[in-house]
């Protein structure tokens, strides 16, 4: 951050590369023009979450929500912001752009070649999802270890009282986190505070060790971390490098008593794998917020697979994620009048 400070000022609004991840606009813009490329009748935000938007600005701050295509295609040359999605058409008639605030925390639909090499900053919504998907993955885990999903929910709807004794407790056992953004360090926190689990973890980024974490290393060593855990949560970002990445041998490799969260995305995890693992009671059930594809279609090999719960990708929701989004939205537009270090700034070579 302090070097990012002492960067020398340009003679043009541009966003200065002063390390990993840090970009400052310098000068500040005199005038900032945000467009909200969501187009239709329904305003992007309240009356209330404008003005939140523009307190952070110098009386500088003018905020566009179009309702037509037309209108979008008319405003996209004189905005520099822009906030939610584009596409190659879009971002060619956006002469003026300098930063793109998407509106998701996963990039892998939202960048394309053209944005790639775009000289723009991106920021995303990462970690704003974090704190009810924490919650989500320790809420299927414990339906699964409490018998809530293989035995109490088939006995309510079938009227029948019937006790089940072979229960499991995850006080004190290992869970393995696969990415420790802000999906993970919330589901570890959760884990390790609420319930005394250890946690080891990988992650591709070079980062500090958190302190509720007893291992922190990186993706290399996931075969051999995978043996250990009694709990296996994915939660790392989509790109080319990690789709598919929890497959045959990550299943192969688990405890038989082990039990499979993804609370990321889908193409993360080979589904054929793992409908297989459990089927074969190789592992003792599985749990993902998102689908391999989605709608998951009534085809889909997961559908009937002992132990395994689907909480088809609402578990990021809950009224305090839009207080969070509206949080960082304003924060963001702040320190974009100021020329302050954005916040969540996307590595678009990286996809996250």
């Amino acid at each position: 951050m302090a070097a990012a400070a002492a960067a020398p000022a340009g003679s043009a609004l541009v966003a200065a590369d002063t390390s990993d991840r840090i970009r400052i606009f310098d000068p500040p813009p005199t005038r900032i023009r945000i467009l909200c490329t969501r187009v239709g009748p329904a305003a992007g935000f309240t009356p209330a979450e404008i003005e939140q938007l523009k307190a952070g600005g110098k009386n500088n701050v003018e905020i566009f929500m179009p309702t037509t295509q037309e209108e979008l295609d008319r405003l996209l040359p004189e905005c520099d912001v822009v906030f939610g999605q584009l596409n190659a058409a879009t971002l060619a008639k956006a002469k003026n752009l300098k930063w793109v605030q998407n509106l998701e925390a996963g990039l892998e639909k939202e960048l394309f070649p053209e944005l790639v090499a775009h000289p723009c900053v991106m920021t995303n919504m990462a970690r704003m999802y974090a704190p009810a998907l924490g919650e989500t993955a320790m809420a299927t885990l414990l339906c699964l270890t409490r018998g809530i999903q293989a035995h109490y929910i088939p006995l309510f709807e079938r009227k029948e009282w019937k006790p089940v004794r072979n229960l499991v407790e995850i006080q004190g056992k290992t869970m393995g986190i696969v990415a420790m953004g802000g999906l993970g360090q919330a589901t570890a926190k959760i884990a390790h505070y609420g319930f005394d689990m250890r946690i080891l973890a990988v992650d591709a980024k070079p980062m500090a060790k958190p302190v509720f974490v007893d291992t922190l290393r990186e993706p290399e060593w996931l075969l051999e971390m995978v043996p250990q855990v009694d709990a296996l949560v994915c939660c790392c970002p989509l790109t080319p490098v990690s789709r598919g990445m929890i497959g045959d041998k990550v299943f192969r490799a688990m405890k038989k008593t082990a039990y499979f969260i993804n609370i990321s995305r889908g193409p993360l995890v080979d589904e054929e794998a793992l409908a297989s693992a459990l089927k074969e009671g190789r592992i003792a059930g599985a749990g993902s917020d998102p689908g391999p594809v989605e709608p998951y279609p009534p085809t889909g090999v997961l559908w009937g697979c002992p132990n395994m719960i689907f909480t088809q990708h609402s578990g990021g929701f809950s009224p305090e994620r839009q207080i969070r989004h509206m949080g960082l939205l304003a924060d963001n537009v702040r320190r974009y009048a100021h020329g302050l270090p954005l916040e969540n700034v996307v590595d678009k070579g990286r996809g996250y």
